[in-house]
């Protein structure tokens, strides 16, 4: 596998850390990456949907969470969601330079 499709793999998977500075970066960022990049390397079209379908799981649990917190139940579910959304994509944007397509545990499959 080519270095370049394994490095915008990569930052498809890391992109999603703009989230915390840019509203809604967790989901544009690597929308875009995927959107440029999927026809011209099929590991960047498979890891970028995976990116993607993670960050739209995250963003629903974090709305869930964040309605729950009402109820004192979402303080630990918005914690919990907040750590996963750091690192998974860590580990992720690691596999991903490595080669290795990425699963996210958990996340729905949306995009496919």
């Amino acid at each position: 596998m080519e270095k370049e499709a394994r490095t915008w793999a990569m930052a498809a998977h890391l992109s999603v850390l703009s989230g915390f500075f840019i509203p809604f970066g967790n989901l544009i960022a690597p929308l875009v990456i995927w959107l440029i990049k999927k026809d011209e390397f099929p590991f960047v079209n498979d890891q970028g949907k995976e990116a993607l379908n993670f960050q739209i799981t995250v963003t629903i649990a974090a709305l869930i969470s964040g309605v729950l917190t009402m109820i004192c139940i979402g303080i630990p579910m918005l914690i919990a969601v907040g750590i996963a959304s750091i690192v998974f994509p860590i580990i992720a944007g690691i596999k991903a330079n490595d080669g290795i397509a990425y699963r996210y545990p958990y996340a729905l499959r949306l995009i496919k």
